[in-house]
């Protein structure tokens, strides 16, 4: 077939590829399709940490899920550190991202950086912790029904101790999950006049700093009946202390994720009862939001998970044994779930 063109015209025949001949319109580009139908869109994600079981779980969910919709996820963490997380979403605004998933680790002091995002039009998600900073906006928050998850713990503490006795909370609240957490926790004592929270110090979410404290409270009152630990890092440092002052038995603990080395102690009989998460499910559940939400689709503005107890009983069960000791009954939660085999 012939084909006469000036120079002109055939640079931009070459330029532009589709056309046949000069002259003719250029066809819509394929960019106009969702960015969610092209392979490989870039999400970064900023966890709070990589190196608890509980992040762990999480990071396989939302990479199940990413596979599922062609995302490239670049997981990184703060490690706790919330300067080290502003400079990760930093460096996801330089890669100009399709969109952020973050854990904060100081649900206020990240704000700042969700705000640069959202002056970038980067759509930002929280994954398990909220943000709490006035003026930064997040599409959608997905996490554990962490309110319902603390009167679920106080209801476990209510039970092993009759609905009477002296308790101390090690908590971290910097951290919004946490909040949620002692917030339910003390609602729910309010129903237990008996139990009364005679201290409430930072354990920062660390065994370390924890056990630390729990000594501190240990010491500060010998007449201690229960420790209510916000994650299983707080609740396991408490387990250490007790044994080291020799009050193994006489002092109630109670944690909350329900991690293996936790599952373990409850079936020792150390931890009484631990509040289960989902936090795979967290991690898929946070992804799909991202997808609908690229696609255009209305999202809620947070989707929240209902948790329950682990028990001994529980741990007898999941190893085809009777349970040896005391266990906590089906207990509701807010939500309306009962204890079961998780």
């Amino acid at each position: 077939m012939a084909f006469r063109a000036t120079g002109k015209c055939l640079v931009a025949g070459f330029a532009l590829l589709a056309l046949s001949a000069c002259g003719k319109k250029a066809p819509a580009p394929a960019a106009a399709a969702s960015p969610v139908a092209a392979a490989g869109v870039p999400i970064g994600v900023s966890l709070l940490t990589r190196t608890h079981p509980f992040y762990q779980e999480l990071e396989a969910g939302l990479r199940e899920a990413a596979a599922r919709h062609g995302f490239e996820l670049s997981v990184q963490a703060g490690e706790f550190d919330v300067a080290k997380q502003k400079d990760q979403i930093e460096g996801f605004l330089v890669r100009k991202v399709a969109a952020i998933v973050v854990s904060p680790c100081d649900s206020k002091s990240i704000g700042t950086s969700i705000q640069a995002a959202n002056r970038a039009g980067i759509p930002v998600f929280t994954s398990d912790i909220a943000v709490l900073a006035e003026g930064a906006q997040v599409v959608s928050h997905v996490a554990s029904d962490n309110v319902a998850g603390g009167r679920l713990a106080a209801q476990a503490v209510s039970q092993a101790l009759g609905g009477k006795g002296k308790i101390a909370i090690i908590d971290h609240p910097e951290v919004e999950s946490v909040i949620q957490r002692v917030r339910g926790f003390e609602e729910e004592l309010t129903r237990h006049p008996g139990l009364k929270v005679v201290a409430k110090l930072s354990g920062r979410g660390s065994k370390d700093v924890a056990f630390k404290t729990a000594e501190d409270i240990l010491q500060a009152h010998p007449d201690l009946d229960a420790i209510f630990g916000i994650n299983d890092d707080s609740a396991l440092g408490a387990v250490a202390a007790v044994e080291r002052a020799g009050r193994l038995g006489r002092v109630t603990i109670v944690g909350f994720d329900a991690v293996p080395e936790a599952r373990a102690a409850i079936a020792a009989g150390k931890i009484y009862a631990d509040v289960v998460q989902d936090p795979r499910e967290i991690g898929r559940r946070t992804i799909e939001t991202v997808a609908r939400y690229l696609k255009g689709e209305k999202v809620p503005p947070s989707d929240l998970i209902s948790c329950r107890l682990y028990t001994k009983a529980d741990a007898a069960s999941e190893k085809g044994a009777a349970p040896g000791g005391a266990a906590v009954n089906a207990t509701p939660s807010a939500a309306g779930t009962t204890t079961s085999k998780p």
